[in-house]
């Protein structure tokens, strides 16, 4: 009995002097503490001092710079949601330096740089970073983070680097992937979970023939070291292979894999990770099958990374349907029983809901047949799954009622080029014609994630209501035997997808032009973009130097022909990841009217609560608004978004995200708008709340740089007067 009373007595002693075991904290009531708020991916706080009543109150309290941001060509973003532990602020800057703040004040504390730790030329500046994440162990503070393929181990009291963590303070991320090849992009650039004394990651890897295995991992947070690896693309005997027509798919296919975060079951010890599709995207000839664990939410073992339930919500994917953002676990009530379950948003404008223990639907999911494509090679899977329940959250289907009405010639310009594309189904394939895809390829749900509201059971996810045009082309295969024709073809297959067919850009403006690129870079200067990479664009380190040579050639449209035969070329036309996919596409190409607006009938940005125990929408309201086409008497119509929106216990949703650079509080029950300010760029970033000395905050990034608005560097907090 001494012995016990003893025991107790220690146990009540450690937990008043905060002592830690090898986990990182739970979630305070003050704090945010992960990617998400918490590790279930809630985005929500029970924090009350702001509420309904007094958020019209909310002022400036601190705004940080992070003095890095692209403001000449405005190409750089901040993406990232900030984290807080007792009272410090972790984020990172547009060019991926990370920081930490006095969380009351936003005074600097430190900052450490991880280009200084790597030669410039093994560093992939592509992407942008969403977060970073936290560890302790009694006085071993550590902050994870990653930049480019690179993962780092940082002192959270100092910001250096922890030197005995992986290769002197970093692991590269091209290592310990099971593949035979190390000359593939990859970056991470959404934080991992952590469960007890391992770092669980995924990563971002190209979306054509040359992408990397999308395996998901977890490391030693000691020391570095890599203590288990999940095959997305599963190998000979593991489960899953027989989904793969080609036996050897696992040798060539790449992709699958998971970029947008997970969410952590600490007490089950279940992870959920959602994965993305397999590539290439929008061709799968050298793919038949469903291509398990591509488009899959994968329930797996924390500590071993061993398969509990999985479940597909795309079936060989061929129009880009990403698992956009971690799921939310959430606990809701049905048949008068709670139930633990896990909810996945989709792009397509879904929400699967699954049992948390067993992956068994909440709701019923019907496999429904879908059309056929007529492509050579083609083979689409003839049905997909369709949830019954909750309600879809965006339109699904562009119909000629859905034209835009904003105006007469407006319908008139869209209705033109919607009558020559190929439509009439959710899942209508892709076409040489061009096909409508809708919503499109950034939602629907985004990575910005949903939230979930604790008290009520209620989920609010933002979403896109936009129509997007995919056009397939073919690649020629012939030998190539001069510099302008293996320049053209290297260009399409490798840069047409965003830069457009003919060098035109994106129509959304997050890819340049390249027509004339000529009068801004010299030969060097482009050579030395597609070795190391530059903002978005990742390096292409997958291409000979000869390769090179030619596409820079295309580029800069120097003079003259040069007959080349050249023996990398001739191996690399052995290698069937290349020659396999016969067609690219002309790009990313979002459907606008004659004035860059949607073409689709308004809203196009939304904000929805979704019931997810009777799976009802409560309520939509527009997210953004186009003062200009306001003022001409259009009803609000919502803008294009990114970034999620977050919950709290009162009795608000805040949320940035639209294109009109705003930052607004709506009430939870009804979507009133009940606050908003200006930011100084866009904040397509998640916002986090927090309480430091019995004071409540609120941060988002204001970092801009999509969609055509201006680049940002700061960091604004809010709180009451």
């Amino acid at each position: 009995m001494k012995k016990y009373l003893l025991w107790a007595f220690l146990v009540l002693v450690s937990a008043m002097l905060n002592l830690s075991c090898d986990f990182a904290p739970s979630q305070t009531s003050t704090d945010w503490t992960t990617y998400g708020g918490d590790k279930e991916g809630s985005r929500y706080s029970a924090l009350t001092q702001i509420n309904k009543e007094n958020v019209k109150n909310l002022k400036v309290a601190w705004i940080y710079r992070t003095g890095d941001a692209d403001t000449i060509n405005n190409r750089s973003q901040i993406q990232c949601q900030p984290i807080v532990i007792k009272g410090v602020l972790y984020a990172s800057s547009p060019q991926k330096k990370f920081f930490a703040l006095d969380a009351s004040t936003g005074k600097e504390l430190w900052i450490f740089d991880p280009l200084k730790e790597i030669s410039e030329g093994e560093y992939a500046w592509a992407g942008t970073n969403r977060g970073v994440t936290y560890w302790e162990s009694g006085e071993d503070k550590r902050i994870l983070a990653t930049a480019g393929a690179y993962l780092f181990a940082i002192n959270a009291k100092t910001g250096e680097i922890i030197r005995s963590f992986g290769k002197d303070g970093k692991v590269d991320l091209h290592e310990d992937l099971d593949y035979h090849k190390k000359d593939f992009f990859i970056v991470s650039n959404t934080p991992g979970i952590v469960y007890k004394d391992l770092l669980i990651l995924g990563m971002r890897v190209s979306e054509g023939a040359d992408a990397a295995p999308g395996h998901v991992r977890a490391y030693n947070i000691k020391t570095g070291k890599r203590e288990w690896i999940f095959h997305t693309i599963p190998r000979p005997k593991e489960f899953g292979f027989d989904t793969w027509e080609d036996s050897a798919a696992w040798r060539k296919v790449g992709g699958a894999n998971n970029w947008a975060g997970m969410s952590l079951d600490e007490q089950r010890g279940i992870i959920f990770v959602p994965t993305g599709s397999a590539a290439f995207d929008f061709y799968g000839g050298n793919r038949k099958g469903a291509n398990l664990f591509a488009n899959c939410l994968i329930a797996l073992k924390a500590d071993t990374g061993e398969r509990i339930w999985h479940f597909q919500t795309v079936h060989h994917d061929i129009w880009d349907r990403d698992l956009p953002a971690n799921p939310n676990l959430v606990t809701i009530t049905k048949d008068g029983k709670p139930i633990d379950a896990v909810a996945q948003i989709t792009k397509h404008g879904f929400v699967f809901l699954f049992e948390r223990e067993t992956g068994k639907p909440i709701f019923p999911i019907e496999e429904v047949a879908v059309p056929s494509s007529d492509l050579a090679g083609e083979q689409t899977y003839p049905t997909q799954p369709i949830p019954s329940l909750p309600e879809p959250f965006v339109r699904q289907l562009f119909t000629q009622e859905e034209i835009t009405n904003i105006s007469p010639e407006a319908n008139e310009y869209v209705k033109k080029i919607w009558q020559g594309l190929r439509k009439g189904h959710l899942f209508t394939p892709p076409s040489k014609e061009g096909t409508i895809i809708f919503p499109g390829f950034d939602g629907g749900g985004e990575w910005g994630g949903a939230s979930f509201d604790k008290e009520s059971g209620i989920l609010y996810v933002n979403a896109n209501e936009m129509a997007w045009i995919l056009k397939i082309i073919d690649i020629e295969q012939a030998d190539v035997l001069d510099f302008a024709k293996m320049g053209r073809n290297i260009y399409v297959k490798n840069c047409a997808v965003c830069h457009g067919e003919n060098r035109e850009g994106n129509t959304g403006g997050n890819y340049p032009p390249l027509v004339d690129i000529k009068k801004k870079y010299k030969q060097g200067d482009v050579v030395n973009i597609l070795n190391n990479g530059k903002g978005m664009m990742p390096a292409f380190k997958q291409l000979s130097n000869g390769e090179k040579e030619a596409l820079v050639a295309y580029l800069l449209e120097i003079e003259g022909k040069k007959e080349v035969i050249m023996k990398e070329v001739s191996e690399k036309k052995k290698d069937k990841r290349s020659v396999e996919i016969p067609y690219t596409t002309t790009g990313y190409n979002r459907f606008f009217d004659q004035n860059g607006y949607p073409a689709v009938r308004p809203p196009w940005g939304t904000l929805n609560a979704i019931d997810l125990s009777s799976g009802k929408i409560l309520w939509k309201v527009p997210l953004g608004e186009y003062e200009e086409l306001t003022k001409k008497g259009v009803p609000i119509t919502g803008t294009e978004n990114y970034g999620g929106p977050i919950t709290t216990k009162g009795g608000l949703v805040f949320i940035g995200a639209s294109k009109d650079e705003k930052f607004r509080a709506f009430d939870k029950d009804n979507g009133k708008i009940l606050w908003e300010t200006k930011l100084p760029a866009a904040g397509y970033a998640t916002p986090c709340t927090y309480e430091v000395n019995g004071k409540q905050y609120v941060v988002i990034a204001a970092g801009g740089g999509k969609i055509g608005t201006k680049s940002g560097d700061a960091y604004v907090a809010f709180a009451l007067e």
